[in-house]
């Protein structure tokens, strides 16, 4: 696959606002790929999502993630006490207890602990290694387009996961690799808080063997239907 060409049809068939965003996370033993410097300041996963879309490239270890719920969750660092017995949600004001916050923490999709060692993230156009998972960060309808070309073959319905928080790390790029399918976020508490992104945009999460499935029949769908809707 080239990953420029499967780029720029993503971006010209779905009207992208930003690019692609090529994600992967670096299991105990893969070597790092060349070329990707880590940032000079410790990053959420959230944060180096909203750069890459806008041409940033980084390789960030577990000692560089800022954000020990998106860490812990990606198996770069353990979860903190406080995380899994819910105090630290619950401290935030958005759940009524520590038990509800806990069983957020305890149905999150993740990776086991300690089992990966960096997550590197670029422009898929740029992309020098084979990602798990492609991310988009943009407007609803945009994103909408997915939906069909994910089901323009085998039909059925498209099933989201998604909860108050870890809309990057859980829900765009973790849920995607475990279930081998699609995923959605609105966006969560800790991405609005600490990035750029927009009060109308959203994620979506495209595992990457399903990649060139999904531009092909975006090709298809994009002279006719998305036309006729877009008009």
């Amino acid at each position: 696959m080239d990953y420029a060409e499967i780029s720029e049809k993503l971006v010209e068939y779905l009207n992208l606002k930003y690019e692609p965003v090529a994600v992967k996370v670096l299991k105990k033993g893969e070597a790092i790929p060349e070329g990707y410097s880590e940032p000079e300041k410790n990053l959420r996963h959230c944060q180096s999502i909203m750069r890459a879309r806008k041409g940033e490239s980084f390789v960030v270890p577990a000692e560089k993630h800022a954000c020990v719920v998106g860490g812990s969750s990606l198996g770069l660092i353990p979860t903190p006490p406080k995380v899994t017995s819910g105090e630290f949600h619950a401290n935030l004001k958005m759940f009524d207890s520590a038990e509800a916050a806990a069983e957020m923490i305890a149905k999150r999709p993740a990776f086991e602990p300690e089992s990966r060692i960096a997550t590197v993230v670029s422009p898929l156009k740029d992309a020098k290694f084979e990602p798990d998972v492609v991310v988009l960060v943009d407007r609803p309808e945009t994103v909408y387009w997915v939906i069909p070309a994910s089901t323009f073959c085998g039909g059925g319905r498209a099933n989201f996961s998604s909860a108050a928080f870890q809309a990057t790390c859980a829900d765009s790029t973790i849920a995607p690799v475990l279930t081998g399918e699609i995923n959605l976020s609105l966006g969560c508490f800790g991405c609005r808080k600490a990035t750029d992104i927009e009060n109308d945009e959203m994620l979506m999460g495209i595992p990457f063997n399903k990649l060139e499935d999904i531009v092909n029949a975006l090709e298809k769908i994009h002279a006719g239907p998305m036309e006729k809707a877009r008009k």
